[in-house]
């Protein structure tokens, strides 16, 4: 009886330490299982924060970069404009002086003569500000007096300052070398040739 007694405290402490190992076992497993996934998660987790701050300091680059180039382009627009704008007022400054002086006179009596020589143009009108008509009058009429016998007129508007227009066949045609039109004229002929010698020095 004593031996069965020892046999059964002997198998109740096997079937224990089994059942306890067994146990340990699992636990060891699953906490092994659980550190293996937290791992990896904070693998991922990482991977993911290292790419994330990879693709922001890309975009921040291209940010930069697009900011460095747009600022760029606004500095040679910027010098553009400042040298169309310099080179309107050069020309301003010259075409008043040639439309202050002499010259004007001149100018206005061989336009008369270019156009009183085209095919059916007629009733050539030269129209001046008021000012400008009073100081060249005398020297027109003297120049244009044949002319003026065949239909030349001169006439007074002050909606312009310096130069002159010419309307002929009584208005119909209309041409404007006035001071602001021809500086107009020249600075769009001449601003694409200077652009394009900027955008050669680039």
């Amino acid at each position: 009886m004593e031996v069965q007694l020892q046999e059964l405290i002997e198998q109740i402490k096997k079937n224990g330490v089994d059942v306890a190992e067994n146990e340990a076992e699992s636990i060891l497993a699953s906490a092994k299982a659980e550190a293996d996934k937290i791992i990896s998660d904070a693998k991922a987790e990482a991977n993911k924060i290292l790419l994330d701050a990879k693709n922001e300091n890309k975009r921040m680059v291209k940010s930069s970069e697009d900011s460095i180039r747009q600022a760029g382009r606004n500095v040679l627009i910027s010098f553009r404009e400042s040298v169309t704008r310099e080179l309107k007022t050069v020309l301003g400054e010259s075409v008043n002086n040639v439309y202050s002086s002499d010259s004007l006179a001149k100018l206005i009596i061989k336009f008369v003569d270019g156009w009183e020589s085209k095919p059916g143009a007629e009733d050539i009108s030269v129209i001046l500000n008021s000012e400008d008509l009073k100081s060249l009058e005398d020297t027109l009429l003297s120049c244009l007096k044949d002319k003026m016998q065949k239909g030349v007129m001169l006439k007074a508007n002050d909606n312009f300052n310096g130069g002159f227009r010419i309307a002929v066949n009584n208005g119909q045609a209309f041409y404007d070398y006035s001071a602001d039109a021809v500086v107009d004229m020249l600075s769009n002929y001449l601003s694409p040739k200077i652009t394009k010698l900027l955008k050669e020095a680039e």
